[in-house]
C-alpha cells in the first residue's frame, strides 16, 4: 500500500509527512502525560512510532529512486531490460518514466551497434574473401592472370571502396559535420549528370527523364546529386534487363507527408519495374543495413547503407522521402523537397 501515490507534487508529499510525524509525535507526548508514562519514556515512544508513519507514508516514494539505483547499476553490465514501475504521479513518477524511455532508447541503440557490427563484418567479409582466394590461387601457381580474374578483383575492391564511403557518409552525416552547402542551381542539369553517370556502368536498362527545364530550387547539389544516384542505383539495380527506369522532377504542393503541407516543394519521382517493395517492408528499408531477405540471398543487393543516407540527406533539406508502389509492377520512391529551404 502506497497511501501517497495519488498526489502530484513532491513538495507537498514531503509537508504531509512532516506534518503527519509532528502531529504523532505531539499526540503521544500528551497520551503518555496523561496514562503517566515515565518523562524519559514519553519522547522514545512518540520518535519510534513517527519513525513508523513516515516510513509508512514514504514508501511510495523513496521506491521508484531504489529501483533506478538497481536498474543503474545492471546498465553498467550492459543489462538494458530493467525497467522502472511507475506508480507514483510526482516528480519522482515522472523521473521514473523517463528513465525507463531512455533505458528503452539505449537498449534500442546497443541493439543497432550490434547490428551495425555484425552487418559491416558480412560485408566487409565477402569482398575480401574474394581478393584473399584468388590472390592466394595466383600465388600458389593454381591460376595463371587474365583480365576477367583482374576484373572481378577490381570488382571487389570497388565494393570496398563505397562501403567503406558510404559508412564515413553516414557517419559525419549522422554527427552533423557535413553542413550542407546551400544554392540556387537548375534541376534539369543535376538529374542529367546523375543519369550520365548510371549509364558508364553499363546497366541494361532504358532510363527515362521527364523534368521541366525551368525547374530550380535552393539546395546542396553535391548532397542531392548523391540521394538521386542512391535511389536510382537502387532502382536500376532491382530491375530486370530491358526494364524502364523513370525519373520525373515536377513542382508541386507539398502534402501531408511533408512539415508544412500546401508551401512549394521539387517533387522528385524515381519508378523501377522490379518485383516491387512489401508495404510491411516500405519504412524498414530506410534503415542501415537492412535489405530484402531475396537481396541477401541472391546477393543482388547492395550495402543497405544507400537509402539511409538517401534519408538523411532529406532530412538535413526538411524535405519527406517515402516508398510506394508503382502500378503494374515495381517500386516508386518519392521525394519531396522545399524549393526554398526554411
Amino acid at each position: 500500500m502506497r497511501p501517497l501515490n495519488s498526489i502530484p507534487s513532491l513538495k507537498v508529499k514531503f509537508g504531509i509527512v512532516i506534518v503527519a510525524a509532528v502531529g504523532i509525535t505531539a499526540f503521544m507526548s500528551s497520551l503518555g502525560a496523561w496514562l503517566g508514562w515515565p518523562g524519559w519514556l514519553r519522547p522514545i515512544i512518540a520518535a519510534g512510532l513517527a519513525l513508523l508513519m513516515v516510513q509508512f507514508l514514504a514508501k511510495g516514494t523513496t521506491w521508484p529512486l531504489r529501483q533506478m539505483a538497481t536498474a543503474a547499476q545492471k546498465m553498467t553490465g550492459g543489462d538494458y531490460s530493467q525497467r522502472i514501475e511507475v506508480a507514483s504521479v510526482d516528480e519522482v513518477g515522472r523521473l521514473a518514466g523517463s528513465f525507463n524511455l531512455m533505458v528503452a532508447e539505449l537498449e534500442q541503440v546497443e541493439r543497432q551497434r550490434r547490428e551495425l557490427v555484425a552487418n559491416v563484418s558480412h560485408e566487409l567479409r565477402t569482398p575480401i574473401a574474394a581478393i584473399q582466394v584468388n590472390l592466394e590461387n595466383l600465388v600458389d601457381g593454381v591460376t595463371e592472370w587474365d583480365e576477367a580474374r583482374g576484373r572481378v578483383m577490381l570488382d571487389q575492391v570497388e565494393r570496398l571502396g563505397r562501403l567503406v564511403t558510404q559508412l564515413l557518409d553516414l557517419a559525419r552525416l549522422e554527427s552533423g559535420a557535413a553542413p550542407l552547402s546551400l544554392q540556387p542551381f537548375a534541376v534539369r542539369p543535376l538529374i542529367e549528370s546523375v543519369v550520365a553517370e548510371t549509364e558508364l556502368h553499363g546497366h541494361a536498362v532504358d532510363l527515362r527523364v521527364t523534368v521541366d527545364p525551368s525547374i530550380a530550387m535552393t539546395g546542396d547539389a553535391e548532397r542531392l546529386h548523391q540521394l538521386l544516384a542512391n535511389l536510382v542505383d537502387n532502382a536500376v539495380r532491382h530491375s530486370p534487363e530491358g526494364a524502364a527506369v523513370t525519373i520525373v522532377a515536377e513542382t508541386a504542393k507539398a502534402d501531408a507527408t511533408t512539415a508544412e503541407i500546401g508551401s512549394p516543394v521539387v517533387r522528385f519521382t524515381v519508378s523501377d519495374e522490379g518485383p516491387g517493395i512489401p508495404e510491411t517492408e516500405r519504412e524498414r528499408i530506410f534503415e542501415r543495413f537492412h535489405r530484402a531477405d531475396a537481396d541477401r540471398s541472391t546477393g543482388s543487393g547492395g550495402s543497405g547503407l544507400g537509402l539511409s543516407i538517401a534519408r538523411w540527406i532529406v532530412d538535413l533539406h526538411h524535405g519527406s522521402i517515402r516508398a510506394t508502389e508503382n502500378k503494374p509492377q515495381g517500386a516508386r520512391m518519392v521525394v519531396e523537397l522545399p524549393a526554398t529551404p526554411p
